[in-house]
């Protein structure tokens, strides 16, 4: 079902502004307040609308109004502007998005390094002696004894697969930890050596 445009009031008044000029109304060549009937209409040539809308379309196609930019929708052109447009612009956010992933992986990593060697540290501080593995930072039988919740997983592999480094004397145990991935960061070093 075609449902016709609200037309806007127009005043009718005179200006008194000296040299104002009314424009015509939707192209007719009428000027403003002086409509033309339907007779004068067909006088010189118009289409007449009988009240159909389904006529009052085809009039309007083949006097030449087709409506505003709403009747028509979008051309292939401006969709394929859109697009491309938006491509660029994805292509340009991409790089960002992956450092900003390296770089959020890369804090974590700090962070659970620096959890693990303080809690290697004040196992030493209590026990006198570190560790003989990581897993004895966490003690699963009492909760309130354990250094760590869990050991962490490393960002970079996925895995609790950390590098321990023990010392070598009689006592042994675990004094340092690192990263297993063989990636290297965005400053040039690797993780391992972390």
């Amino acid at each position: 079902m075609y449902i016709p445009r609200a037309v806007p009031k127009v005043s009718t008044a005179q200006s008194t502004i000296p040299g104002d000029v009314r424009m015509p109304h939707k192209g007719d060549g009428i000027p403003l307040g002086k409509r033309r009937s339907p007779a004068d209409k067909a006088a010189n040539g118009l289409p007449v609308s009988d009240g159909n809308t389904m006529n009052a379309r085809k009039e309007r196609w083949a006097s030449g109004n087709r409506g505003g930019r709403s009747d028509r929708g979008f051309t292939l052109l401006e969709l394929m502007i859109v697009l491309a447009v938006m491509g660029i612009l994805l292509a340009i956010a991409q790089p960002n998005l992956k450092q900003a992933i390296t770089r959020a992986k890369e804090s974590v990593l700090r962070e659970d390094l620096f959890q693990m060697r303080d809690a290697l540290d004040q196992y030493y501080a209590d026990s006198g002696k570190y560790p003989a593995q990581l897993l004895d930072l966490v003690n699963t039988s009492d909760k309130s004894r354990s250094y760590l919740r869990d050991i962490p997983k490393d960002p970079f592999t996925g895995a609790a697969d950390w590098v321990t480094i023990s010392l070598d004397t009689e006592d042994g145990g675990v004094f340092d930890v690192h990263s297993s991935s063989t990636l290297v960061a965005a400053n040039g070093t690797a993780y391992n050596t972390w």
